[in-house]
């Protein structure tokens, strides 16, 4: 049986499918807890906090990591006998305190930050603030340093638990912004080396909206000091100011 001439056959296509060409769905990096993502930053990346404003804000990892400076000493020249220093990241702030004289414990939930506050000298423990703490009740001061004051995006929590830390003759001294008159909570992520943070909520709490909210807990500002774009609150038991 001869072949057809394949030039003069006729060409027998498949028909064209109707079913509409589908892509391959974007694969994105899963999230992670903001602990792992500001351990790669304390690793010497950049980072950069999204959610807070209209474009990513770049932390400030190499000032924490270097000795207190600047507008810190007019702070810590807050704080008065033995000091708790919630979240102590790298432990900047509880070391200088422990330099002054002071006995002084940092406590932070990143194992990391543990790490490096331990690795300079200070005394810190990986703990939630909101769970058992040494000493609870009878700390001269608590401090609430580098905007502290708004973890948990729930300053009014926060404010209380640190009043219940301190003895009645005690102080909480906090670091607050001077933008703004209300206090601005959001849900923010980390970003850094690739890595993206689940959101968390943060609050940014400005030095006008100090008074009202340390009334909320029973405490009055006895000191409120400008020291260029910080200023720094000293918070004392309502009863005692009176």
């Amino acid at each position: 049986m001869p072949l057809p001439d394949l030039c003069t056959a006729p060409l027998r296509t498949p028909p064209l499918s109707t079913e509409p060409l589908s892509t391959p769905p974007l694969r994105t990096p899963p999230l992670r807890t903001p602990s792992d993502v500001l351990a790669s930053a304390f690793g010497g990346r950049v980072c950069h906090v999204v959610g807070l404003s209209d474009v990513p804000v770049r932390l400030p990892i190499q000032r924490w990591w270097r000795s207190a400076h600047g507008t810190d000493h007019t702070l810590l020249e807050r704080c008065r006998g033995a000091t708790i220093d919630i979240g102590c990241g790298p432990g900047r702030m509880t070391y200088e305190l422990m330099v002054r004289g002071h006995q002084a414990l940092g406590i932070d939930v990143m194992p990391a930050a543990v790490e490096l506050a331990r690795g300079r000298g200070a005394a810190a423990l990986e703990r939630d603030v909101f769970d058992r703490v040494p000493g609870e009740g009878r700390w001269e001061c608590a401090l609430l340093a580098d905007g502290n004051i708004g973890i948990g995006g729930d300053p009014v929590r926060l404010l209380h638990r640190a009043r219940q830390l301190i003895s009645h003759h005690g102080r909480v001294v906090v670091d607050v912004t001077n933008r703004g008159d209300e206090i601005d909570v959001r849900d923010v992520a980390l970003t850094c080396n690739g890595m993206v943070s689940r959101r968390f909520r943060w609050a940014v709490v400005p030095a006008g909206a100090l008074a009202a909210l340390a009334a909320t807990v029973s405490l009055e500002v006895e000191e409120l000091v400008v020291a260029r774009s910080r200023s720094f609150g000293v918070l004392v038991p309502a009863e005692r100011a009176a």
